[in-house]
């Protein structure tokens, strides 16, 4: 580390792991990249079924928001992945790109270059669409995009009710066209996960150019003047240092880790750090604000039919996962998917659907003795928006997350309209046959009034913080369309905290994309 390196990026997540390798294809260029956690060697990781194991776990940053004023003072869970993946090591696989929309919002909204036309050959350029089913996937790219290898039949008859209530069925959820359900594409391959990790990094780590240093903690950016030089670090056994960037510095520590490292190093609203005894250097209200995520509510209900994945984990299941990768323990539980709109004159869907042949509820934590089935509706357009901030200027101590969500009539009303929609889609005929009795919340909940405070007790967060970072062109930003943090040189962040809004699903795939992106326009200089 005394000698330096080219670049030095701060975490090895989906953002991480995919800018390492693509900035170490050039052999003369030399990369350091930094991940507090281990190495991904554990089986709840390899395990599609078991993502949730990893809650609350060493491989788990757990995270949480609030007290949320609009959801009865609560604080919810924010899991996110600690470990050389990232957490793309952790998440439920689920690959979406967005709509069209959200990225021809963010070059409208000042970013030109991150339109649909414009970021579209860097979707491509990741992907690899095993089973060549879309037409709009790409093909040979790191990142493996397959079918849910052993799909449940109790999945088949979600599909079926859903249907039978008016929703189309889509065959490609990542075309221009996102309305309809469909079966869940996965970020799998060989019916294991196919992490970032997995797809980026472990081919590029064979490379001499290429450092990864786990067990690494990085407390803030070493600063010269007006030029970020690296960063200052402690390794697993306490020992401090500096690794140097003679080019330049990318946080990818995500929509948590990356505007806590800038702030901690005093880059963000000069009255805040002064509050915690941060030393202001750079004035950047921004960096914080616009915190973003999906709010999702479940319903879960007993199954009179053995078809869900209660029996993954009994012996027989891991040995044909262990043997032939095959089995229950291969799915991802969210083993279909849909998008719809909350009302008409929307200009794309704004709630997602996600159908599961199990009982989740409390991200897991809550178990059910028998078979179940849940089925969740996601708000994938909130309006509501929230914020980060230090505690203190201790880097070891959480930042204070506040999300707001709900705090705009417009998102409780959609999320409403989801619940309605999901007892209808449990009414119908594919379900009639082998459903059992309502779990959650229960059949009292009827009236408007008992489903709002249904979800102001019950609305959880699907993991996917972003936007703390924004990116744009106006004095609120961060960074600048280029990635390039305002204000101070030789710094750029890239991960899902430049999001100026949150896509309409899954975070991994744009994430991805973004990172793609970023190594080309820091070839670029």
């Amino acid at each position: 580390m005394a000698e330096g390196f080219d670049y030095v990026i701060v975490g090895a997540g989906s953002a991480g792991c995919a800018l390492a390798a693509r900035l170490s294809e050039d052999p003369g260029t030399s990369v350091l990249l930094l991940e507090a956690g281990g190495r991904d060697r554990s089986p709840n990781i390899k395990i599609p079924a078991a993502f949730s194991k990893q809650f609350r776990t060493k491989l788990d940053w757990d995270h949480s928001t609030g007290p949320e004023p609009h959801l009865d003072g609560r604080t919810l869970f924010v899991p996110r992945g600690k470990g050389l993946g990232g957490s793309s090591s952790m998440d439920a696989m689920m690959y979406t790109r967005g709509r069209p929309l959200d990225f021809d919002a963010w070059s409208e909204a000042g970013n030109p270059g991150w339109g649909y036309d414009d970021v579209r050959p860097y979707f491509e350029r990741a992907e690899n669409d095993e089973a060549q089913r879309s037409e709009f996937l790409g093909r040979g790219g790191p990142l493996n995009v397959a079918p849910v290898r052993e799909p449940r039949a109790l999945t088949e008859r979600l599909l079926a009710a859903a249907q039978e209530t008016g929703i189309p069925f889509n065959p490609d959820v990542n075309s221009p066209e996102q309305d309809g359900v469909s079966p869940t594409p996965v970020m799998q391959r060989n019916g294991r996960r196919w992490s970032n990790a997995d797809a980026y990094l472990k081919p590029a780590m064979r490379r001499p150019n290429l450092s990864v240093k786990t067990g690494v903690r990085v407390l803030g950016l070493a600063v010269d003047g007006d030029r970020v030089s690296g960063v200052r670090l402690r390794d697993r056994r306490g020992r401090g240092a500096t690794a140097r960037a003679r080019r330049e510095t990318i946080l990818s520590a995500g929509a948590i880790g990356s505007p806590q490292l800038l702030l901690l190093s005093g880059i963000g609203p000069a009255w805040h750090l002064r509050e915690v005894g941060v030393e202001p250097r750079v004035d950047l209200p921004g960096v914080g604000e616009n915190l973003q995520d999906h709010p999702f509510f479940l319903l879960c209900f007993e199954s009179t039919a053995a078809e869900s994945l209660a029996d993954a984990e009994k012996p027989a299941s891991m040995l044909r996962f262990l043997l032939r990768r095959t089995g229950p323990l291969t799915s991802n539980v969210g083993e279909a998917l849909g998008f719809i709109r909350s009302r008409p004159g929307l200009p794309a869907p704004d709630l997602e659907l996600i159908f599961g042949p199990a009982y989740y509820h409390d991200h897991g934590f809550d178990t059910y003795d028998g078979h179940a089935f849940s089925m969740a509706a996601v708000l994938i357009s909130p309006r509501s928006r929230g914020r980060l901030r230090l505690r203190s200027a201790d880097p070891a101590e959480k930042p204070e997350l506040v999300g707001n969500h709900l705090a705009e009539p417009e998102d409780l009303a959609a999320l409403v309209t989801g619940f309605r929609k999901l007892r209808e889609i449990a009414a119908a005929q594919s379900l009639a046959a082998v459903r059992g009795a309502e779990l959650v919340p229960g059949a009292d909940v009827e009236s408007d009034e008992e489903v709002e405070a249904f979800l102001r007790r019950e609305v959880e967060l699907l993991y996917h913080p972003a936007g703390t970072c924004r990116m744009g062109s106006d004095e609120g930003a961060v960074v600048d369309p280029q990635l390039r943090v305002r204000g101070v040189a030789g710094l750029r962040v890239a991960d899902a905290s430049v999001m100026p809004v949150i896509t309409g699903g899954h975070t991994r795939g744009p994430v991805t994309m973004i990172a793609e992106k970023a190594a080309d326009l820091i070839r670029a200089g």
